[in-house]
C-alpha cells in the first residue's frame, strides 16, 4: 500500500508531534519539580513584595490574594518565570482590603500542589505589619534570595515584689501599630481581668495589674498573658503564684532555708551574748 502526504499534511504532522513532545516534557517538570514563593512587607507600608522560585520555565504564575475570611480576592497578578525560574509581584493595600488579619497570598503554575503555594501577610486598618512569610517545595535556595528576617515575635516578663498586691508586666514586640491585649486568668482557668496597652515607638511596653479583692480569691498560679491576634509569635505568658490576694515567693523553699539560718543566728547570737554578761566566780 502507498501512502502519500503533501507538503502540507507533512508539516501538521510535525506540529502535531512537537505539541505532543513539548507537552509531555511539562507534564515530566511539572511532576518533578516543585515552586517557593516568600511574602514580604514593611511595618505601616502599603506595599507587598512577593518573590518565588519555579523549577518550571513552562507557563505563567497567577498569584490571588484572598481576604482573611476567605469570601473574597482583593487582587491578582501574573508573573513570568525568567531562565532560572524565578519570578516576582507587587501588591498593593487598597479600598477592599477592609478586613483586618492575615491575607492569603497563593501562587499556582499547574494543578499538582507541589506547585500552589502559598503565604500570609497582616493587615491592619489597610496598613501592612511587618511580615516575613515563605512556603517551599524545593529547598532553601529561595531564602537566599530575599531579606527573610523573621519578626521577633512579642515577649513580656513579670516583676512582682514577695508581699506586693502588684503585678508589674513588662514586654517588647516588633508589631508597634497594634495594641497588646493582657489576659488574667486563675488557677481554675477563669478570667479574672482584661485590659491593654500600646507598645511605644520602640516596641517596649509596661503596666501594672492589682491583686486582691473578690476575684482573686483562688490560692495559686495565675497567668497572665500577652497577645497581639492568633499568631503563636505574638503570644506570651508568665505565671504569678498569689495566696490570699498578695503575692508569694518564686522559690519558696529557699525563702524558708535563709529564715531558718537567720533565726538560728539570732538564737546563737543571743546565747553568746548571754553567757558573756553571766558573772564570774
Amino acid at each position: 500500500m502507498n501512502f502519500k502526504y503533501s507538503a502540507t499534511s507533512m508539516m501538521l504532522v510535525l506540529i502535531a508531534v512537537s505539541a505532543v513532545s513539548m507537552t509531555s516534557v511539562q507534564q515530566d517538570v511539572f511532576a518533578q519539580g516543585g515552586m517557593a514563593i516568600v511574602a514580604s512587607a514593611e511595618e505601616g507600608s502599603d506595599t507587598i513584595l512577593v518573590k518565588g522560585q519555579t523549577t518550571s520555565v513552562f507557563g505563567d504564575i497567577t498569584l490571588r490574594v484572598t481576604t482573611p475570611s476567605g469570601t473574597n480576592v482583593v487582587g491578582i497578578a501574573q508573573a513570568s518565570p525568567d531562565q532560572n525560574g524565578n519570578f516576582d509581584a507587587t501588591f498593593v493595600v487598597g479600598d477592599l482590603w477592609i478586613e483586618n488579619g492575615y491575607y492569603s497570598i497563593k501562587a499556582q503554575q499547574s494543578e499538582s500542589s507541589f506547585f500552589k503555594p502559598e503565604v500570609f501577610v497582616e493587615v491592619i486598618d489597610g496598613i501592612t505589619v511587618k511580615t516575613t512569610s515563605i512556603e517551599s517545595n524545593i529547598g532553601d535556595g529561595i531564602l537566599d534570595k530575599v531579606d527573610t528576617a523573621i519578626p521577633a515575635g512579642l515577649s513580656i516578663t513579670a516583676d512582682a515584689v514577695i508581699g506586693s498586691t502588684t503585678i508589674g508586666i513588662t514586654g517588647t514586640t516588633d508589631k508597634m501599630g497594634t495594641p497588646v491585649t493582657l489576659v488574667v486568668t486563675e488557677p481554675n482557668g477563669d478570667r479574672v481581668t482584661v485590659d491593654q496597652i500600646s507598645p511605644d515607638i520602640n516596641g517596649n511596653f509596661a503596666t501594672d495589674i492589682a491583686t486582691g479583692g473578690p476575684l482573686w480569691k483562688e490560692n495559686g498560679d495565675y497567668t497572665v498573658l500577652a497577645q497581639q491576634g492568633d499568631d503563636p509569635k505574638y503570644q506570651d505568658s508568665v505565671t504569678v503564684e498569689i495566696e490570699d490576694g498578695v503575692i508569694v515567693p518564686e522559690f519558696g523553699t529557699i525563702a524558708a532555708m535563709i529564715l531558718a539560718v537567720a533565726i538560728i543566728s539570732i538564737i546563737a547570737i543571743s546565747a553568746r551574748s548571754r553567757l558573756s554578761i553571766m558573772p564570774r566566780y
